[in-house]
């Protein structure tokens, strides 16, 4: 696998997955609205870790710096 995530993408990702968490945790959502944004959340900090989108590579996106 091929990085095709930036540092500012994955920082963003990440973010939104610990709000994410932070929500469901303390049950300000629940119900279906609370178990698909902890499943986005773990997707989120997934592919933050392996800094690769595997849907990005389906659009041909690319936010890595090129080395």
């Amino acid at each position: 696998m091929k990085k095709n995530m930036g540092k500012m993408d994955r920082s963003i990702r990440v973010l939104v997955a610990v709000v994410l968490a932070i929500l469901y945790f303390t049950e300000i959502i629940t119900g279906t609205l609370a178990i698909v944004g902890l499943v986005v959340a773990i997707v989120f900090l997934a592919t933050s870790l392996l800094n690769f989108c595997p849907l990005y590579s389906i659009l041909g996106i690319n936010t890595a710096k090129n080395e």
